[in-house]
């Protein structure tokens, strides 16, 4: 293509788009050729087909993420703890079968989330991302918070995300895939009757960095993700318009998709993100 002159060659590789200048141009006074200099334009990475494994995906947050994945042509694995709910959200989030599959899984138990990762394996033949996002929380004063009530928020947020882990980590050493972690702003700011949900949540994101140390020498990259206010179901919550000024289900997956789509030389290890205006 000549543009005043200037002729230009573009060609591409496999990590983003380099483009060659070439350029002629002849006066009455002088002739003279000379080649410009090399400008690499990064490109999106190829996510078609790609596959993630998204625990807590039937809704909220994961649903979000999922959603905004198979937007973006990846093929996406959602767990819930009651495969009729998984269902339900694999059919709302696509028709076609061979794109979503649904499962029933209990990330408290390593065997379960072994078993769904081998569905995962078994249904794409493949792993990419695993997105350790299910969590549960019971917001109460220490005096009112039972043993349960603490049982059931450590083993859900902290070692339902180890088991997560666990379950992924050698199929995603093949693909050199992404484990991403949904923490919270409450795993850097503690508050009032947030002993169990602070305690996990502070214990995640440690548990996210230290891992990231250990996996980035087999090429899998690791980051944590520490929202604020969400619109979802969190604590029983019903989202309605009031909600409106909150995070959505949906930004979220927005980054993610753009920690899927960065240079794989960059790893942004951890995320914080607040709503933009202070609540209504």
């Amino acid at each position: 293509m000549w543009i005043k002159g200037f002729q230009k060659e573009i060609s591409f590789d496999s990590h983003g788009r380099t483009e060659f200048v070439k350029a002629k141009q002849s006066s009455k006074q002088q002739n003279f050729s000379f080649n410009l200099c090399v400008i690499t334009i990064n490109s999106m990475n190829n996510l078609n087909n790609k596959v993630a494994y998204i625990t807590g995906g039937s809704k909220g947050i994961g649903y979000g993420i999922a959603k905004t994945l198979l937007g973006a042509g990846m093929r996406v694995a959602i767990t819930s703890r009651h495969i009729t709910s998984a269902k339900e959200a694999a059919e709302s989030l696509s028709k076609d079968r061979s794109k979503v599959l649904p499962l029933e899984s209990d990330v408290s138990s390593l065997d379960s989330e072994s078993k769904s990762v081998r569905s995962v394996i078994d249904h794409f033949g493949q792993l990419d991302v695993a997105v350790a996002n299910a969590g549960v929380g019971h917001l109460l004063p220490i005096d009112q918070l039972t043993e349960q009530h603490w049982r059931e928020t450590i083993d859900t947020n902290l070692t339902g995300v180890f088991n997560t882990v666990k379950a992924s980590i050698e199929p995603l050493k093949k693909t050199k895939g992404y484990i991403i972690t949904i923490a919270s702003l409450a795993g850097a700011n503690f508050f009032e009757n947030g002993t169990a949900y602070n305690a996990s949540k502070f214990g995640l994101v440690g548990f996210t960095q230290a891992l990231m140390l250990d996996l980035r020498k087999y090429g899998v990259k690791v980051t944590t993700i520490m929202p604020g206010s969400v619109a979802t179901h969190f604590n029983n919550h019903v989202p309605g318009a009031a909600d409106s000024w909150k995070i959505q289900p949906e930004d979220i997956g927005q980054v993610v998709l753009d920690l899927l789509n960065m240079n794989p030389r960059t790893l942004p290890s951890k995320i914080e993100i607040r709503p933009s205006m202070p609540a209504k």
